[in-house]
């Protein structure tokens, strides 16, 4: 530090954490300074992989998403839910053509109807990335998935088809999960925790679109509405796609008919088909004057 910045009050006391790594990289190497125990902490790997740093990983992925989106000027966001298994309109032949069984096939069958889901996914994408709100200089209603294949993909896909950035939440799997080529590369993140990616799917959430989906779209579509029904989140709107395959899959007003949920809470969410369903509901509910 020079002797006028040593005089100026705004300058920083102390260094910053690199330059601090770069002393430590020009340091010699003995038996202490190559020894793991001798490593800045921020630097060991193998000691933040501890099952005792659990809590600190938590905070870690907390942060990391949440101070970039704000550093792109993310205010919310409009999620997408739905099937990864859900092909795109021009990939049906070949899921068809993959099947063997009678069975594998039926199920080929059923998986390329819902094709039409993956186009409205991409439609409505398309409409919330037109419709450009910015309040308080903060960007709205930029798309997001769960980042991979499937109706996730339609949704990054429809972003990037009118220029607009959207972002991509990927979780680590035993089996290979890497992020379709259209979530914008700098809102791409991965996630060790389901807990905090399910916590950032809904921290800037201002609409939330649930197309057919399996385990994973259940958790989040019911978890969602739970929060909602406790008053734990404020409302927003539910777009539930696909009214004869969650009829068929969950029975929402037997719910209601057992006592088990109150009647009014079938109105937390939406049945839509189209794109332009969906978003009417959203402009409505925001008094939104973009189509």
């Amino acid at each position: 530090m020079t002797e006028e910045e040593e005089k100026n009050l705004s300058e920083r006391r102390f260094y910053k954490a690199e330059q601090e790594v770069s002393f430590a990289d020009q340091q010699g190497g003995t038996l202490q300074t190559e020894h793991p125990a001798y490593q800045l902490a921020f630097r060991d790997t193998d000691f933040l992989l501890r099952d005792e740093l659990r809590p600190v990983r938590f905070q870690l992925e907390l942060l990391k998403t949440e101070m970039l989106l704000e550093e792109a000027q993310i205010g919310s966001t409009l999620v997408f839910y739905g099937s990864a298994r859900i092909p795109s309109p021009e990939k049906c032949e070949s899921v068809l053509a993959a099947a063997q069984t009678d069975e594998e096939k039926a199920i080929a069958e059923r998986l390329a109807e819902k094709a039409k889901y993956y186009t409205e996914a991409r439609r409505l994408a398309h409409l919330a990335s037109q419709c450009s709100v910015v309040e308080k200089g903060m960007r709205q209603f930029v798309v997001c998935s769960g980042g991979g294949p499937g109706i996730m993909e339609a949704a990054n896909r429809g972003a990037n088809e009118v220029g607009a950035e959207s972002l991509g939440l990927n979780i680590v799997l035993p089996h290979e999960q890497a992020p379709n080529p259209y979530v914008t590369p700098r809102l791409s993140f991965q996630f060790h925790y389901f807990a905090l990616r399910k916590m950032h799917f809904l921290l800037r959430a201002r609409g939330v679109a649930v197309f057919p989906g399996g385990f994973g779209t259940l958790d989040e579509l019911l978890e969602l509405l739970t929060l909602i029904q406790t008053g734990k989140m404020r409302r927003i709107p539910v777009l539930l796609y696909g009214r004869e395959f969650w009829d068929r899959i969950v029975n929402f007003e037997a719910l209601a008919e057992e006592g088990t949920i109150n009647r009014r809470d079938l109105d937390l969410f939406h049945w839509c088909e189209t794109a332009e369903d969906g978003w009417k509901v959203i402009r409505e509910f925001y008094d939104l004057d973009c189509g």
